[in-house]
């Protein structure tokens, strides 16, 4: 299903979304094309892009095209996703270490479209950080690596 997800494919149209889609969640999914669990989250993306068009505007970013952002929001997992609105990351609070990305894939549709409901609102009303909606039991759990410390 990734093929029916736009691809963003250097750091200059990464950046041009970033700044350019307004007044909507910017869904970036970072991994790669030929991943089982990307492929089962693209999957997600795609069939619930549609129904979360007025909210939300979805992308695939294959990690090795965007190395500056695969390290900067520190992709060390995939597939990871991360949420912007109007230019701004937003952070959400899924009961892990780590509130800048989500990392792998939801276990249902309805856990991804009640996320992006939840970071829409929030971010209308000027918050930078929401709190997750979805089942804790349905987070998948993994480690921070600190590499170089």
């Amino acid at each position: 299903m990734s093929f029916l997800l736009p691809k963003l494919t250097c750091k200059r149209e990464v950046d041009q979304a970033i700044k350019s889609v307004a007044e909507k969640v910017l869904v970036l999914r970072f991994g790669k094309d030929n991943d089982a669990v990307c492929l089962q989250l693209d999957d997600i993306l795609a069939k619930t892009a549609h129904d979360l068009s007025k909210m939300a505007v979805i992308y695939l970013v294959d990690v090795n095209n965007v190395p500056v952002y695969t390290q900067y929001f520190d992709i060390s997992y995939i597939p990871s996703t991360v949420f912007f609105f109007n230019g701004q990351h937003m952070k959400v609070d899924y009961g892990s270490p780590d509130h800048t990305k989500f990392v792998g894939s939801f276990k249902t549709k309805q856990d991804f479209i009640d996320l992006i409901e939840v970071i829409y609102r929030g971010a209308m009303r000027g918050k930078l950080i929401v709190r997750s909606p979805i089942d804790p039991n349905n987070i998948p759990k993994y480690d921070l690596l600190y590499q170089g410390i």
